[in-house]
């Protein structure tokens, strides 16, 4: 029964040799001043100075021994005459009206600040706002990634769908705050903010990435807890480890939430420096049962009932079949 997608790996750091930073669109018509998008873009990569956090964050990657891949743009007159994509969407509409990142053009080069090196890995063209449609996937595969770590542009159209994809498909996705612009504040504020809390495992800052690369590590009393659109939660004053009659938990004291917070081992997705990540959002944090120790029996209950014990999926009905 179902299709679910079996998880590839996760983890509370980042282990470079399972670990890749996606840089999508790093380019002079997003990012350069004469650039064709410079116009709707510039708003959010100045506020975040995006262009100086991705640049840190390549080279912290590199540092680290992260691959960096780059997943650019190129439109050709194969797409408008023949495949008419710029009938297809409203995006595609937008960059053909305003030539952007037309093939071997300026506009579709890397900004002079964040060039691939000769060795890391440019993917071929997204024609589209995923990424994932690329040759991304092979290489991830090729290089046993699980991890994958997301920055670039732009915020609700390519760097959404593609960790959208990505998540789907079983990897730990990581969106990184500081370091991924978008046409407009509103688009920029309802990514972070709403949707990347969902559909990713952790919204980090570029900071905060780098601090996290490294060995597996369990948070520490008196570090801060943190929820999936960037607000804090409180501070940890009792960390207990997974145990055989008990799974392990985070304990908050009572604030927000006017309760104590037993918050679970595994809903800890990413441990940086003082500073330890929950993978959902602030206020549905405070709707979670998590007002006691999790148990092994309310775990048993939440994981649900085995496959073939199953008889209809949906309470009294199985999904329709196709006759073939």
């Amino acid at each position: 029964m179902g299709g679910t997608k079996p998880g590839r790996g996760y983890g509370r750091t980042f282990d470079p040799a399972r670990t890749a930073l996606l840089v999508i669109d790093p380019v002079n018509d997003f990012l350069s001043e004469d650039g064709a998008a410079w116009e709707l873009a510039q708003s959010t990569v100045t506020k975040h100075d995006v262009i100086g956090h991705l640049r840190h964050l390549i080279e912290g990657a590199r540092t680290q021994g992260i691959p960096v891949m780059y997943g650019p743009m190129a439109y050709t007159s194969s797409d408008y005459a023949d495949a008419e994509l710029h009938r297809r969407t409203g995006i595609n509409r937008i960059m053909f009206e305003r030539e952007m990142f037309l093939a071997g053009s300026w506009g579709a080069d890397f900004h002079p600040d964040l060039r691939p090196r000769e060795d890391e890995i440019v993917l071929r063209p997204h024609k589209g706002s995923d990424v994932f449609e690329t040759d991304l996937p092979e290489h991830l595969d090729a290089r046993g990634t699980t991890q994958l770590v997301i920055a670039g542009m732009t915020a609700n159209l390519c760097v959404e769908s593609t960790g959208r994809h990505a998540a789907e498909y079983g990897y730990d996705v990581t969106f990184v705050r500081d370091a991924i612009g978008a046409e407009s504040l509103p688009a920029y504020e309802a990514s972070i903010r709403i949707n990347f809390p969902l559909i990713g495992n952790a919204v980090l800052d570029t900071e905060d990435v780098l601090s996290a690369i490294g060995p597996d590590r369990l948070p520490k009393t008196s570090d801060d807890v943190y929820a999936s659109d960037q607000m804090k939660v409180g501070s940890i004053e009792e960390v207990s480890e997974d145990e055989e009659e008990r799974p392990g938990y985070l304990l908050v004291r009572r604030g927000i939430f006017n309760r104590d917070t037993y918050i679970p081992l595994d809903a800890i997705v990413k441990v940086a420096e003082g500073k330890a990540f929950v993978n959902l959002p602030k206020l549905v944090i405070g709707k979670m049962p998590w007002d006691e120790p999790p148990s092994v029996e309310t775990r048993k209950r939440k994981i649900g009932p085995q496959d073939d014990r199953v008889e209809y999926l949906y309470g009294s009905v199985n999904p329709s079949q196709v006759d073939t």
